[in-house]
């Protein structure tokens, strides 16, 4: 799909009102929309807490802020009768985790959009952050690790199937934080692991199938998945997609496209930029792979812009900076580059 440099987001808002979340989310991302996590309403809408929410013998920790379960007194077989039965509803988000998806769904959209986003977590990041009751991650062990990969794929078809209810054109994303690392001690992950992981979530979603990483990982690994849509910090990290232009030209020759997170969510590193600034820093970023033979059209086609990360860890006056910022960005590359 041609995204020409449209605007979105990564997920996280700051807000603890989900309205006014989904306000603002409608107000600046008319394209492209999101449902917005919203973390700071306490840890039960924390990107791991939200989608373990369905595990079997899970517990949420909310005073700790941990996931965990005891491997050695869990029952799956509820879990794996709803996968084996394909039961989606089973997998359903509930409001008291999800209350920006769930706002979101309940308001009309504009006439302009041309997608809506939404988003789970990683099965990598999830496996690493749910730990068994030695605090070990459970991605680890090998039927723990599988009941999370699909419990992962189920709830994003069942997020897809609503929100095609609101919109026809949907992204879907992985957040995969933890992806960045890969074969260091923190996470003792093969290349083929993680590729064949990565896959196993997307499995069967019918729209756009993204994964962000918001730090240096294998790109090449990467965009050897099924994904679609790659999103990474592009104002931090653009460079590093330049390093792999065969992989690049053969990820958007197949149909891939990129999400540059080119506007930082650091509010001191924000003070010093502006629209022009940006716009300049992603031209550079584009540049890195047109001189080095990408199809400068078709790389701008297969492009849109998103803030480099979540914004959660802002106050909301400055979150609202950023995509304005954002929009405005947006604007200027396509009203310069003709882009439809």
């Amino acid at each position: 799909m041609a995204w020409n440099c449209l605007p979105s987001c990564i997920g996280s808002l700051p807000h603890t009102d989900p309205s006014k979340a989904v306000d603002l989310v409608l107000e600046k991302l008319t394209s492209i929309p999101i449902w917005p996590q919203l973390p700071n309403r306490g840890f039960s809408e924390n990107m791991y807490a939200q989608y373990a929410t369905r595990l079997p013998g899970v517990r949420i920790d909310n005073a700790r802020k941990k996931v965990q379960v005891d491997l050695r007194d869990y029952d799956p077989e509820e879990i794996y009768m709803a996968i084996l039965s394909e039961d989606i509803d089973f997998f359903a988000m509930p409001e008291e985790n999800f209350s920006g998806f769930h706002e979101l769904m309940s308001r009309p959209l504009p006439g302009s959009v041309v997608a809506v986003k939404g988003q789970v977590t990683g099965p990598i990041s999830l496996g690493l952050q749910t730990i068994d009751q030695d605090d070990k991650p459970v991605i680890y062990d090998e039927t723990y690790g599988e009941i999370v990969r699909k419990n992962l794929n189920m709830i994003a078809r069942w997020q897809e199937r609503e929100l095609r209810r609101k919109c026809p054109n949907t992204i879907i994303f992985l957040d995969e934080p933890y992806l960045s690392m890969i074969g260091t001690p923190f996470a003792s992950v093969s290349g083929e692991d993680a590729t064949a992981w990565i896959n196993e979530a997307v499995d069967g979603l019918e729209g756009t199938r993204g994964l962000h990483c918001c730090a240096n990982t294998d790109w090449p690994m990467v965009m050897g998945t099924d994904i679609d849509l790659l999103s990474f910090d592009a104002y931090d990290y653009g460079h590093t997609i330049a390093l792999y232009p065969e992989e690049a030209a053969a990820f958007l020759e197949r149909g891939g496209a990129f999400a540059w997170g080119i506007v930082p969510n650091n509010e001191e590193v924000l003070a010093r930029e502006d629209v022009r600034s940006i716009v300049q820093r992603a031209e550079e970023a584009f540049r890195g792979l047109i001189d080095k033979g990408i199809d400068e059209n078709l790389l701008l086609e297969r492009s849109m812009l998103t803030p480099q990360c979540g914004l959660s860890g802002l106050d909301e006056a400055t979150a609202a900076k950023v995509l304005d910022l954002l929009t405005k960005v947006s604007e200027e590359i396509r009203s310069s580059r003709s882009l439809d």
